[in-house]
């Protein structure tokens, strides 16, 4: 039984997706274009949908990486780590 108030998958707007949700429901829309149990109509809604959610999942790996590459720009490099232990 659905809740009166939830929104089906599809119509969440994708913008509001995490990364686990996005991938979740690509991996659900593949399934289906790979079926071919769709008709066309319904296979463009549902690439069109594809489309979104992997851009939606590029904009998190993209976020991340960013998040990452600027952790390790501020972290001491190993070399200075182990010249400091060396000297003492």
């Amino acid at each position: 039984m659905t809740e009166p108030h939830a929104t089906a998958p599809e119509e969440r707007p994708v913008g509001e997706l995490s990364y686990e949700e996005a991938r979740e429901e690509l991996v659900a829309v593949v399934q289906a274009l790979e079926s071919g149990q769709t008709t066309l109509e319904r296979s463009l809604s549902l690439w069109e949908r594809g489309t979104a959610l992997a851009d939606r999942c590029e904009e998190w790996l993209a976020g991340a990486k960013a998040r990452l590459d600027a952790v390790r720009a501020t972290a001491p490099s190993d070399e200075t780590d182990s010249e400091a232990s060396q000297q003492q």
